[in-house]
């Protein structure tokens, strides 16, 4: 596989920054998707947005972080740079994340696999002779490694990358509660909140709505709602559970991962040493990009987006390396 590093804009230091302009910026990517549900085990659906103009070769699933969607600034791009580099590249939004609610009173947490594990299967099975990739980004991220250690050497993908990933679940809602990151957590919050009372009054859930008024972080949230919708016993149940760390040993697939030391989302020593990793997991650490950032380019506010230019790459090599 490739050896590459991430140099960081020069106008755009630290970890906050690097985060924050890919927001702010408000890049208009241009992007023509078609829109398939599929119909899950249980009933429930999830929405698949196709890019359009690529009708053959190798498919690469994408999976947004947590409340992300096709209108994700980060989505579109690397959605963009899929379709130019010849991949059939779509999105798999979350239950839920795709602009209506969903029909059950469950949606998706970092952890829960099933959902993804149908959509591979389903693809697969539609185009066997197709090799199939996916892109996890934060959250996202963290299901896709998780499933990847869940299932070894038994799944249907050729490689795997994952972006800023929280490995660690307890020490990403610990490092939410700190600093600027109390932003992040305010905002991300507000989206939940809004969602779960707007959900509840076409489903009745299995929480206490009052309660989610008052809720402040993230391990009150998983406390309240993630853990009684999903059945943990609590926030730290679900943390030890769903941690991609745990998994990462077990990874059998050419897997890239890529993480900035200064990422707002999570606490520097939740990220894993290398020597924890098989050697089919290439670990691409770098001192600066923030969350889902990775912003280079000399010229300030003529930013160059290095995931946009490395992954599509990458996943090339993984492709021709696979046995």
């Amino acid at each position: 596989m490739s050896n590459f590093s991430f140099k960081p804009a020069w106008w755009l230091p630290g970890g906050h920054l690097q985060t924050l302009w890919p927001n702010l910026r408000k890049r208009k990517i241009f992007l023509n998707t078609v829109r398939e549900r599929l119909i899950l085990p249980d009933n429930d659906f999830v929405d698949l947005d196709w890019v359009q103009g690529i009708n053959s070769g190798p498919i690469v699933i994408l999976m947004h972080g947590l409340e992300g969607s096709i209108k994700s600034s980060y989505v579109r791009g690397i959605l963009c740079a899929l379709k130019k580099n010849g991949f059939r590249a779509v999105l798999m939004n979350f239950r839920g994340c795709s602009g209506e609610h969903n029909h059950t009173s469950k949606a998706y947490h970092a952890g829960e696999t099933s959902d993804f594990d149908f959509v591979v299967k389903t693809l697969h099975k539609r185009y066997p002779l197709e090799k199939i990739a996916a892109i996890g980004f934060s959250l996202g991220g963290n299901v896709l490694l998780k499933y990847l250690g869940e299932t070894q050497d038994n799944n249907l993908l050729s490689c795997a990358v994952a972006v800023s990933v929280p490995f660690l679940l307890n020490r990403s809602a610990d490092r939410m509660q700190t600093g600027f990151s109390i932003v992040y957590q305010k905002k991300l919050l507000a989206l939940l909140r809004k969602k779960i009372v707007d959900k509840n009054k076409l489903l009745s859930l299995p929480i206490d709505i009052d309660t989610i008024q008052n809720i402040k972080n993230f391990w009150q949230f998983d406390t309240e709602v993630t853990a009684k919708l999903y059945g943990f016993k609590n926030a730290e149940e679900y943390y030890q559970r769903s941690s991609s760390a745990y998994y990462l040993s077990s990874i059998k697939i050419p897997t890239l991962i890529i993480h900035a030391s200064n990422d707002p989302f999570l606490y520097a020593d939740a990220i894993p040493p290398r020597t924890a990793l098989p050697s089919c997991v290439q670990f691409v650490l770098s001192k600066s990009g923030g969350h889902v950032g990775f912003v280079s380019g000399a010229i300030p506010g003529r930013a160059r987006y290095w995931l946009e230019e490395k992954i599509p790459d990458a996943i090339k090599d993984m492709i021709c390396i696979k046995k």
